[in-house]
C-alpha cells in the first residue's frame, strides 16, 4: 500500500469514528411512526418489531435474508457495483454500516467491506449452520443478517464483511 493510499484510509477510518459519535436516531431518519418498541443497549436504541411488522415492511427476499438469515445469490446484488460516494445502511432500520470507501471488489459475487463504519454498528455471532463455523454480522440496532466476516480481506484490517446486498440499501453522498 503506497503512502497516499494509507494516510487515505488512515482519515476515513478517523472521519467514521467521529460520526459514529453522533446520535444515531437523527443521523439514520429512524421512521417514528412504526410500532418498534425502543430498548437502549449501550448508545445502539434497539428496534424490536414482531415478524408480521417485518414482513410488512420489507420485500419477501429481504425478509428471507435478514429476519430468517438466509444469502442470497452470488452476483445477484446491483449493490456489487456500487462505488459511488455515500454510506450502505441496513434495509430494516437504516443504521448506517458501512462507507463506500471502505468497499472494494472480492471477486465473490457480494458487496464486500474492509471495515464496518463504527464498530458498535454492526455485533458478531458464532454461525455453525454449515459445514464450517464462520461470524455471521449482523445489524446491532435491529438484529438483521447482513453476512459474514472473514479475515481473508485486504489490509488495514486483513477483514472481509461479505454481505447480502438485499440486506443494504445505498444512500449516495449529497
Amino acid at each position: 500500500m503506497n503512502r497516499r493510499s494509507f494516510l487515505l484510509s488512515g482519515l476515513t477510518v478517523g472521519a467514521a469514528a467521529a460520526l459514529s459519535q453522533l446520535p444515531l436516531a437523527s443521523a439514520t431518519g429512524l421512521d417514528r411512526r412504526t410500532s418498534a418498541k425502543a430498548t437502549t443497549a449501550g448508545s445502539i436504541t434497539k428496534v424490536v418489531k414482531t415478524d408480521a411488522e417485518w414482513k410488512r415492511l420489507l420485500t419477501k427476499e429481504q425478509y428471507r435474508v435478514t429476519r430468517q438469515k438466509g444469502t442470497e445469490a452470488p452476483y445477484s446484488s446491483s449493490l456489487n457495483k456500487v462505488y459511488a460516494k455515500g454510506v450502505f445502511q441496513c434495509v430494516c432500520c437504516s443504521l448506517p454500516l458501512f462507507s463506500s470507501q471502505a468497499k472494494y471488489d472480492s471477486k465473490t459475487g457480494w458487496p464486500s467491506f474492509w471495515t464496518p463504519i463504527a464498530k458498535q454498528n454492526v455485533r458478531e455471532a458464532i454461525d455453525n449452520d454449515e459445514a464450517e463455523t464462520r461470524t455471521e454480522v449482523l445489524c446491532a440496532r435491529c438484529d438483521a443478517h447482513l453476512g459474514h466476516v472473514f479475515d481473508d480481506g485486504p489490509q488495514p484490517t486483513g477483514l472481509r464483511y461479505c454481505m447480502n446486498g438485499v440486506a443494504l440499501k445505498f444512500v449516495p453522498k449529497r
